[in-house]
């Protein structure tokens, strides 16, 4: 099967030095410069160490991804293998898109070494579709320089410990203060397209007591326009509209230029921004604190795993590359050159560091307070409500539950369109 060439799609395949008996062609979206290494290398060694295999990895960017990937399913024609973003997993479940890789996970794939929100977000319906490689976690990350200018303690660096929504207002407030040109935070990182908005935005709502959807996932109806999930929308609008200490337009690199004492970022980016500009520094230009809290401590959880097409021509082997790449090898591999976090409690163990200063904090939050995404094949729909239901109370300063029932609407009507 060969793999679809659009614009945007990046082809990597390490040229064997021996003939193929089989071609896996293999699909994952684009990533950062060392999350695309990773997988390069992943793939390399696979290649080498199979010498009748070799799969064919093809990087398409993260804007294009799902689109290109859900055209080719339609066409018929798919990768073998697929990075697929949990919490649209049911969507492409539901259509029979990915076969169920359950007996290959409990024969092989080390369940019990996966934390059980992790592994909660890799089933559909009780059968587990996914294997995860690394897990994500963001935290609150501040600017020292300009904390010090506003004579602004520091946030603490214990897991345990960390501060409460009103104590950031009130950090915010005082930075805000210093210049019009600074702003106080970036609360959930901006206004975006795609998934981020969901990611970032949704744990608010849990962090004030409130829900998106009912433990089933199948109404937002009395959970997504609650009194508690409008205190949680109410309490965004204010950091833009009466408070000010939040803007929607930021200058680019407004964190690392002094212009924004805090921002709501991914474990991630620890070493993105030692790459990019060495002279910002952990711990000297800025710092890293637990994601604040509500009435409760609340992070997101899932990212991109490796799913199991149900059209691959040889299941078997598709199944032996996803093996290797989230085993304790493959994803021990991939966390020493990107610095995520481990989805393994195995992996987590093997790297002292992360049970140091920051990472530590990345680690315990992933493992005790995450949550996964409303688990439903109308996602896309509830993704976009979301993001949508956040622009209009943070930049157009809809009223704070018209907005809400009209996100209501939007994915009540697409839990009808998907027969749910």
């Amino acid at each position: 099967m060969e793999p679809i060439f659009n614009e945007g799609a990046k082809e990597v395949a390490t040229a064997p030095k021996h003939t193929p008996e089989i071609i896996l062609n293999f699909w994952r979206n684009k990533g950062t410069a060392l999350e695309n290494q990773a997988y390069e290398e992943l793939v390399k060694t696979f290649n080498e160490e199979h010498p009748t295999i070799e799969v064919k990895m093809t990087q398409i960017t993260y804007e294009d991804y799902e689109l290109k990937l859900r055209t080719a399913i339609a066409a018929g024609n798919p990768p073998d293998i697929m990075t697929i973003d949990t919490p649209t997993l049911a969507l492409y479940a539901s259509a029979g898109a990915l076969s169920s890789i359950d007996d290959y996970m409990r024969r092989e794939g080390q369940i019990e070494d996966l934390a059980e929100p992790t592994l909660k977000g890799l089933k559909y319906k009780g059968d587990i579709y996914l294997s995860p490689i690394a897990e994500s976690s963001v935290g609150l990350f501040y600017n020292i320089r300009l904390f010090e200018k506003a004579g602004v303690p520091l946030p603490s660096k214990d897991p345990d410990d960390p501060m409460t929504w009103d104590e950031v207002v009130e950090a915010a407030s005082r930075i805000s203060a210093l210049s019009d040109e600074i702003i106080g935070i970036d609360p959930a990182q901006g206004f975006t397209e795609g998934e981020s908005p969901a990611y970032y935005k949704m744990p608010l709502i849990w962090q004030f007591g409130g829900e998106i959807m009912d433990p089933h996932n199948r109404t937002a109806e009395g959970y997504l326009n609650s009194p508690e999930s409008l205190k949680a929308l109410q309490f965004f609008q204010d950091m833009y509209q009466s408070q000010g200490i939040a803007q929607v337009e930021m200058p680019p690199d407004a964190f690392q230029n002094d212009l924004l004492g805090m921002i709501v970022q991914g474990s991630w980016m620890t070493e993105s921004y030692e790459q990019d500009d060495p002279q910002f520094r952990l711990g000297k230009e800025y710092g890293i604190t637990s994601l604040p809290k509500g009435v409760q401590r609340v992070v997101p959880n899932g990212g991109w795993a490796l799913g199991l097409s149900s059209k691959a021509a040889h299941p078997e082997e598709a199944w032996e590359f996803i093996r290797y790449a989230t085993s304790y090898e493959g994803s021990r591999r991939y966390i020493e050159i990107t610095g995520d976090v481990p989805a393994r409690y195995s992996v987590t163990q093997s790297f002292p560091e992360l049970k140091d200063y920051p990472k530590n904090i990345f680690v315990h939050q992933a493992q005790e307070y995450s949550r996964n995404r409303p688990v439903t094949s109308a996602y896309p729909v509830v993704s976009e409500a979301i993001r949508i239901l956040y622009e209009d109370i943070g930049i157009a300063n809809k009223d704070v539950g018209t907005a809400a029932d009209e996100a209501v609407k939007k994915i009540e009507d697409g839990i009808k369109d998907m027969g749910e």
